[in-house]
């Protein structure tokens, strides 16, 4: 589809399914790309007659980038805890939220079904709890309230997601990328090394962005947590997540569920942070499925 106008920024914006179908916005995660959400998940939905919406995430793949704001002061925005500090960022979860907002508005949309996965889910809470207006239905994988106290995830999954490749030529970018995808896949349902390989050259190929990563991970930080936002979410909630997950183990999306009223948790075994082949059958089953009970 190309890039769109949306809360005074260009969003690169791709479509599939009817366009008169019911409209499903999907929100990916920390310095992902739309190419993310896999494309069989994608097919599937449009199959059912949904109207699937991706995009780019602010300063990530091919929307517009926030260059000028230069690299975040982490050292400050750890001091601040998880207190919110708007100030330490340049722009915070509250705007990545008005962009998913402003491209439903951009495609004359009034109201969606709205996926969010990992930074994404936090996204999507925040559509969900201020713009309930246009939230259908929310659903969060692999996501977290940010909720001080929840267990870390593992030394090693944070260390990988904190590394810098080693070059800047393109098979140390791949390299890297294949590293970080092994320590965050879910254990259950490996990727096979060409499949992956493949996999993260496509990503590369397209965008990448690192310097972007870093300011919407100032953000989540910046933001504080949603305790106090999600009570006020009304739409029916489904929570996605895995038992094996090395960045938020499953009590974070136990949180999410207890948090939202009437929300529904459905969690898998083995199952990390990732969105494996294996998984995806069931996955999309339980997504159309609660899209028809909302």
């Amino acid at each position: 589809m190309g890039k769109i106008r949306a809360n005074g920024i260009d969003i690169e914006v791709e479509t599939a399914g009817p366009e008169g179908g019911p409209p499903v916005l999907l929100i990916m995660g920390l310095g992902a790309q739309l190419t993310l959400w896999p494309e069989g998940f994608v097919r599937v939905l449009a199959e059912a007659g949904h109207r699937v919406i991706r995009f780019d995430n602010r300063d990530v793949g091919l929307s517009t980038r926030f260059e000028a704001a230069g690299l975040p002061d982490f050292p400050a925005l750890m001091a601040a805890s998880r207190e919110a500090r708007p100030g330490l960022a340049p722009y915070l979860l509250d705007d990545l939220a008005a962009d998913a907002v402003g491209v439903l508005d951009a495609l004359g949309i009034e109201r969606a079904h709205v996926v969010g996965l990992s930074m994404g889910g936090m996204i999507a809470q925040i559509v969900a709890a201020r713009h309930a207006g246009r939230t259908r239905s929310l659903t969060a994988i692999m996501t977290s309230s940010g909720r001080a106290g929840l267990p870390e995830g593992s030394p090693a999954a944070r260390a990988a997601l904190l590394a810098v490749p080693s070059g800047s030529d393109r098979a140390s970018l791949i390299a890297h990328g294949k590293m970080v995808r092994r320590a965050l896949q879910s254990p259950a349902y490996p990727m096979e090394e060409a499949a992956l390989e493949a996999f993260i050259a496509r990503q590369i190929d397209r965008s990448f962005y690192p310097e972007g990563a870093a300011r919407q991970y100032a953000a989540i930080i910046a933001s504080g947590d949603r305790v106090g936002l999600l009570p006020r979410v009304a739409a029916p909630t489904l929570v996605l997540h895995g038992e094996a997950d090395p960045i938020l183990p499953l009590p974070h999306g136990q949180d999410i569920a207890g948090l939202v009223p009437g929300a529904r948790l459905r969690s898998y075994p083995g199952w990390g942070h990732d969105m494996p082949d294996a998984l995806l059958p069931e996955l999309s089953g339980q997504m159309i499925d609660h899209f028809a009970r909302a």
